[in-house]
């Protein structure tokens, strides 16, 4: 495949969000864009917003912890845009609560969503990357993969993830394929509000809050994070793979 072939990008979580934002930025790098999230209908706003830029995306729906769902999934991209050569797993779920507290239920989900959903896309996805001798994998890990109260299920995934992005690198590579993960401090998101609503606080004074936290003085947006998988998924980044980056404002060990 000729790099003046349009690429295939799959976006996972892609209705809102850090999903969203990526979706559209890909496209705007001149990607057709497969977006996908648990619900088909949810995905509409950011397919709209890159068929309306001139780009080209579709909306999918699927479970990414259901292996059935993820391999129709990826049937439906291949039928539609293509083989897919680019993944960005980004879909994920909160369950939080301390731990004596945390239901099986709750860490049983958050370990499938992201940690099942992110092996059964790539799985799915790696070998048309090999067929193609090219693949870029993004996976999305998080600063609470340093530790973060209430998130013992959330944590043990994002960090996890790590891991897996590591091994994917060295199992990949031969085939042209990277794997990197993004992990991102404070993004103001749906889910970050919905953890402000959890600890009683307005989103506002949650922001404001944390931004104290953050050497640049600010909280990220979802763009901040799209940018840098943006890099990761480029031509130019064959070199740079198994890496895990901090977007977060600031140091993080």
């Amino acid at each position: 495949m000729s790099t003046t072939e349009q690429r295939v990008a799959v976006v996972t979580g892609g209705a809102r969000g850090i999903g969203a934002a990526t979706a559209v930025r890909l496209a705007a790098e001149g990607r057709a864009v497969a977006v996908i999230d648990l619900d088909e209908a949810a995905c509409k706003d950011t397919v709209e917003k890159i068929t309306a830029a001139g780009g080209k995306a579709i909306a999918v729906g699927a479970d990414v912890s259901d292996e059935a769902q993820v391999e129709a999934a990826v049937a439906r991209v291949v039928a539609e845009l293509g083989a897919p050569t680019i993944l960005v797993n980004n879909a994920g779920v909160l369950r939080d609560n301390l731990l004596f507290k945390m239901s099986v239920s709750d860490w049983d989900t958050v370990l499938n969503v992201h940690l099942r959903g992110s092996f059964l896309m790539t799985k799915a996805v790696q070998k048309h990357m090999v067929d193609a001798g090219f693949g870029r994998v993004v996976n999305l890990s998080s600063s609470s993969a340093l530790g973060n109260r209430g998130q013992a299920n959330y944590s043990a995934a994002k960090a996890g993830l790590q891991g897996f992005t590591k091994t994917l690198a060295i199992e990949l590579g031969k085939f042209g394929i990277t794997a990197n993960a993004v992990a991102p401090g404070f993004i103001a998101t749906d889910m970050t509000a919905a953890t402000a609503a959890r600890v009683g606080m307005g989103f506002e004074e949650f922001k404001a809050a944390a931004a104290t936290q953050i050497p640049v003085a600010r909280v990220g947006e979802p763009d901040d994070i799209a940018n840098a998988i943006a890099f990761f998924t480029g031509e130019a980044a064959g070199f740079v793979s198994g890496q895990v980056l901090y977007v977060a404002g600031g140091p993080l060990d």
